[in-house]
């Protein structure tokens, strides 16, 4: 089969490579479309010293064999996955593997390409809300619409994938007032998603600083601001968060701190009596694997619902050999509000075949 493979710079090899077998608790999937993320060029120019790797990670395709203990999946199956990171046959080949813990079925109205936008950046946006923040999930019945209403939430990069899933996700769980910062795509994008009767608000970060964190405060109204997710983290984001995330306040006999988690590396420069986290959606491949079981088949349902949809995808012509380029957008920032996806039949010397 043909695979792609990436290296520091990046640089991008298409490679003959055997199809891969699934182990008893994996599924081998044929790839119809595959998405890709900023770590995909970041990640080979941090090890160095290691091996061009497939780094794709977003599948969206159909069920070609499944291991021995795999129970929800057959062959013919359209699905998507979340391919294990930093591990062989990732999502840019003709086939790849994932677990079946990270694979969930589509919709028959959902599209591979909008499929190929979900995997990575939605469980990210849903680690970060519900297990890195804490944030009540949609159907925990010990907390009130009252108290879900006043529960002021920034996402930082709300146009970003990440930022995307994570305002509809918060939605779904009635967290307000939503404070979403973003730039050019926000009124078009984001705006239409917000619930003015509840507080939330669009800040657009062009304003600048002084603007931003105004906008912020105003937001939440005098309510102490406890939560925040910052799907950009970079770039001065953290410390507009750092001057308005608020001082541990008491509920009860408990105290409570302000809670901020960040989609990279490194001590952000918020204030120590905030607590500070790193969203690492690897997480569900290690000891939060029961999260990403849920999380994904209840992703599923909202795209069935039509309560949950994927973020705009643009395709990148010529299937694999298509990667080079792609990697090379998110690299120089070019990529706004937009998911780039590749069509592996569109490679050469890939066969076409039904889907």
């Amino acid at each position: 089969m043909k695979e792609a493979i990436v290296a520091d710079g990046p640089q991008v090899q298409i490679i003959d490579s055997p199809i891969p077998s699934p182990n008893d608790d994996q599924v081998l999937i044929r790839v119809i479309v595959s998405g890709c993320n900023p770590k995909d060029w970041k990640l080979p120019g941090m090890m160095p010293d290691k091996p061009p790797l497939n780094q794709g990670d977003d599948i969206a395709g159909i069920v070609e064999k499944v291991g021995s203990r795999v129970w929800e999946f057959k062959p013919g199956d359209r699905v998507a996955a979340f391919h294990e990171m930093l591990t062989p046959h990732g999502s840019w080949a003709e086939y790849a593997v994932a677990w079946q813990h990270t694979t969930f079925h589509i919709p028959k109205e959902t599209s591979f390409e909008e499929a190929a936008a979900l995997p990575l950046a939605a469980m990210t946006a849903a680690v970060g809300l519900f297990s890195r923040l804490g944030l009540p999930e949609p159907w925990a019945k010990a907390v009130s619409d009252e108290e879900r209403q006043n529960t002021p939430l920034v996402i930082y990069g709300a146009s970003s994938a990440v930022g995307y899933y994570a305002l509809q996700l918060a939605k779904r769980s009635n967290i307000h007032p939503l404070i979403c910062i973003a730039g050019r795509a926000g009124g078009e994008r984001i705006a239409p998603l917000l619930d003015q009767d509840k507080g939330d608000v669009f800040i657009d970060y062009r304003e600048g600083e002084q603007a931003v964190v105004e906008g912020i405060k105003k937001a939440f109204n005098g309510r102490p601001l406890l939560h925040a997710l910052d799907a950009v983290s970079e770039k001065g984001t953290p410390e507009h968060l750092a001057q308005v995330l608020s001082q541990p306040v008491k509920k009860g006999d408990k105290e409570v701190r302000a809670k901020a988690t960040f989609v990279l590396f490194g001590k952000m420069g918020v204030p120590d009596f905030v607590d500070q986290s790193t969203t690492l959606v690897g997480s569900v491949h290690q000891d939060e694997k029961d999260f990403g079981y849920v999380w994904y088949r209840y992703m599923a349902r909202g795209l069935q619902e039509g309560w949950f949809k994927a973020q705009k995808t643009e395709v990148i012509p010529g299937g694999l050999a298509g990667v080079q380029e792609g990697l090379e957008r998110l690299k120089d920032g070019k990529a706004s509000a937009v998911k780039y996806v590749y069509r592996i039949q569109e490679t050469e010397g890939v066969e076409r075949s039904e889907e």
